[in-house]
Formats: structure tokens, C-alpha cells, sequence
């Protein structure tokens, strides 16, 4: 004849040892069972499958059950309570879970393969969800991240930019200048800086102003002339370049 009593004493023995502080006796008005006899909560938290150990989800079960008179040759009474942060509908579907599998291990302790089952529960449900907000959240930070755009700049890409910046600038400069420092001998012509700093091109500025005050008659250019001049210019200024860029060169 089964000892039913001594075995549940072996078992409860048993989870105290295993469980330890997440293993303790509760009155049986507490319990939310519908018995007078002795009651025990054992508090679960979702299992890291890699560490065994539980993880920092903030989320805590309370697996409650009390031993009947034929236990295990009969199931126990379970009930489920939220410690923290499980909703009501997810303990509905805990509790019918674990009273299915509690009648499927019937005739061997079974309360610690019913802690087991209730923890891998936990672990899919919560752990999963943790999971889907770390990869939502990794995607929000991707979209923040701001791509550049454009051709990075290079040594190379840098000093051909300044060469053509420097060659609009003597154009813009000699356009200030007079006709005859343009039409005047190589070595007595001044570049377009060497004017400007002068401070001659106020001079011309302010006789320019003047004049054109003075007499309001129209003087038409011929724009295919100017252009020439333009280009001419920007090819004399590419080539000092070209020349200073090998002396320097060379002296090096």
C-alpha cells in the first residue's frame, strides 16, 4: 500500500533544497485554493536558456499548489498568481497548461517538472518579447544614424578644387583691371593680385564711377570678344601654375 503522506513529505523536503529562498509555506487562505490543507508558493522567474539562471526581466510568477490526499496517484491543486508584471490572460493560459501536464505525470512527484515547464513558459513568452523590443530599438537607432552623402574629399580632389578656385578668382580680379595693364609688355604686367593689393583697383573703381556719371552714352561690348579674353586669361593663369608647381619641384 502507497504511503502518500511520506511521499509528499519527500518531495516537499526535496523542493526546499533545490528551491531554497524562492520555496516557501503560505497559509492556505492565501493560497486561492479551495483547501484547509498545508499550501506552498514557489516564486519563478523567466530562465536564461545559455546560464540556466534567471534573467533581469522584470517579470515574477507565484506557482501555488497544495498536495491531495492520494497525491501523486492524483493531481494537485494549482493555482498561479502574478508577482509581477503578468497579466491575467497570460496566468489563464499558465494554469490550464500546467493542470494538463499535471495529470499526464500522474503516480511520480511532479511539482518540479511543473516548476520547470512554468519557467520555459515564461522564458518563450517574455524573453521573446524583450527580444522583439531590443531589435525594434537597434532599428530606430539605425534610422537616426545620418548617412553622408557626396564625394568625400581627398588630397587630390581638394587641390584640384583649389586650382580652379584660385583660377575664377584672378578672372573676377582682371576683370577690375584696366585695359592697359592687360595690353602692357609680359614683364611690366601685373598679375591681377599684385593689382589689387596696389590699391590701384580702387582708383580705377572710383574713375569708373565717375566717368559713368559724367557721360551717360551706352558703350556696347562685344560678349564673343570678352569671352576670349576670359579664356585667354584662365589658360595664362594655368600655366604660371604649372610652371611655379615644377620649379617647385625641381627645387625640392
Amino acid at each position: 500500500m502507497t504511503d502518500y503522506g511520506q511521499e509528499q513529505e519527500m518531495e516537499i523536503e526535496a523542493l526546499e533544497a533545490i528551491l531554497m529562498d524562492e520555496f516557501e509555506e503560505i497559509h492556505s487562505s492565501e493560497s486561492g485554493l479551495n483547501t484547509s490543507n498545508r499550501c506552498f508558493q514557489i516564486i519563478i522567474s523567466p530562465q536564461d536558456d545559455d546560464t540556466d539562471e534567471s534573467t533581469d526581466i522584470p517579470v515574477q510568477l507565484g506557482l501555488v499548489f497544495s498536495h491531495t490526499v492520494k497525491y501523486p496517484d492524483e493531481p494537485p491543486l494549482l493555482n498561479v498568481k502574478s508577482i509581477r508584471g503578468i497579466q491575467a490572460d497570460y496566468l489563464k493560459i499558465l494554469k490550464e497548461k500546467l493542470e494538463q501536464e499535471s495529470f499526464e505525470n500522474l503516480g511520480m512527484a511532479m511539482v518540479y517538472t511543473l516548476v520547470t515547464s512554468a519557467k520555459e513558459w515564461l522564458s518563450e513568452i517574455y524573453c521573446q518579447d524583450a527580444i522583439n523590443e531590443d531589435i525594434e530599438n537597434e532599428e530606430a537607432a539605425k534610422d537616426d544614424v545620418i548617412v553622408p552623402h557626396g564625394e568625400p574629399v581627398t588630397v587630390e580632389t581638394f587641390l584640384a578644387w583649389r586650382e580652379i578656385f584660385e583660377a575664377e578668382l584672378a578672372l573676377e580680379r582682371a576683370k577690375l583691371m584696366p585695359e592697359s595693364a592687360l595690353t602692357a609688355p609680359k614683364e611690366k604686367k601685373l598679375t591681377g593680385r599684385l593689382w589689387y593689393e596696389s590699391g590701384k583697383a580702387k582708383g580705377a573703381v572710383a574713375v569708373s564711377e565717375a566717368s559713368d556719371e559724367e557721360d551717360e552714352e551706352e558703350i556696347d561690348f562685344d560678349d564673343d570678344d570678352f569671352e576670349d579674353d576670359e579664356e585667354d586669361m584662365l589658360e595664362h593663369y594655368l600655366a604660371d601654375k604649372s610652371d611655379s608647381s615644377h620649379a617647385s619641384r625641381r627645387a625640392a
